[in-house]
């Protein structure tokens, strides 16, 4: 995969497109989570939001930098 976009005559990281795709991915398992009313369970839900972020952008991100 390339590692450099262009937009608009500016270059971006692909990290960049990556980043906004696990954005997507990560609100719709935290709508999916929240409507199984799941965060209950957990010690602190904004922890594990942001630990899911982590996991799913770092996820997507090893393909483009391997």
């Amino acid at each position: 995969m390339f590692r450099e976009i262009a937009f608009h005559g500016v270059y971006l990281p692909s990290l960049t497109l990556v980043f906004m795709l696990a954005m997507g991915v990560t609100w719709a398992f935290d709508r999916w989570l929240s409507s199984l009313d799941l965060y209950r369970h957990f010690w602190h839900p904004a922890l594990l939001r942001l630990c899911l972020f982590v996991c799913i952008c770092a996820a997507m991100a090893l393909p483009v930098y391997r």
